[in-house]
């Protein structure tokens, strides 16, 4: 953590108020992301709009850990892979390509989050994708869309699918990948993520125990639970409230991601 931040000047002097603070949100998904174990060494990438009317959007540099992040460590990039600050930094390719989609085609998706934990990675394989089997999964899988694999994604023509695929839905479960999320905020993104992780881990273990026994919710709550918990409550409860709190978390252990 030491070198990271020692290699990375602050930044805050050299953008707008709005930016940094989008930089913060950003930097805190990181290490929330490492503090529950969904990251994956230093692969998979969260990325987040910069307000303004370029449509740059910041990514992680490829070579630090996700415990490293910091608000000024973050990469600036159009939707052409092009660093809008000349820095060393490297940027993934495959990032680019699944970020860089999802932000050209939605214009609410301020914030993407794309996963590849164990738990996803073993949703994403199933057939069936995610199950109704539990409250959490009925809170998220109304949200859910579904993309084929493709090999990795280094291909451009690969986006206009992505997109396709994804449609109005806030999240994704991407075939034999992992999972993907988007919000109108960071904080939105990562709640979604919560829930859609949750609900993957559960259903893992739920089928651990074999088929045999599972109770099925009656007919109709599934879709009383989407009821329960639309956008308009997602946006309150993430922004109002849970963000807040994991930020508070954070800086009880540690604020460097404010850098």
């Amino acid at each position: 953590m030491t070198t990271a931040l020692k290699l990375t000047p602050s930044l805050r002097d050299q953008v707008s108020q709005e930016e940094w603070a989008v930089r913060v949100d950003l930097a805190a998904a990181y290490r929330l992301v490492a503090l529950y174990g969904w990251d994956d060494l230093i692969f998979t990438h969260l990325s987040a709009r910069v307000p303004g009317p370029e449509h740059h959007f910041l990514i992680n540099p490829y070579d630090l850990m996700f415990e490293e992040i910091t608000a000024s460590s973050l990469v600036k990039i159009d939707h052409e892979g092009n660093k809008i600050v000349d820095r060393p930094a490297y940027v993934n390719r495959a990032g680019f390509v699944i970020h860089s989609a999802i932000h050209m085609g939605r214009e609410d998706a301020h914030a993407v989050l794309h996963l590849h934990t164990p738990h996803g990675q073993a949703v994403s394989a199933m057939a069936e994708g995610l199950l109704p089997h539990t409250q959490t999964a009925m809170i998220a899988m109304h949200d859910v869309a579904y993309h084929d694999f493709e090999g990795i994604a280094t291909e451009l023509e690969e986006r206009e699918r992505l997109v396709a695929d994804m449609g109005a839905k806030n999240a994704m479960i991407l075939r034999n990948h992992g999972t993907l999320t988007v919000g109108e905020s960071v904080a939105q993104a990562f709640l979604r993520m919560y829930y859609l992780e949750r609900a993957c881990e559960a259903q893992v273990l739920m089928l651990s125990a074999g088929r045999d026994g599972l109770n099925t919710p009656p007919q109709g709550v599934a879709e009383k639970v989407e009821m329960q918990s639309g956008a308009a409550g997602m946006k309150k409860l993430a922004d109002r409230l849970a963000w807040p709190a994991l930020l508070r978390k954070l800086d009880r252990i540690d604020p460097s991601f404010r850098n």
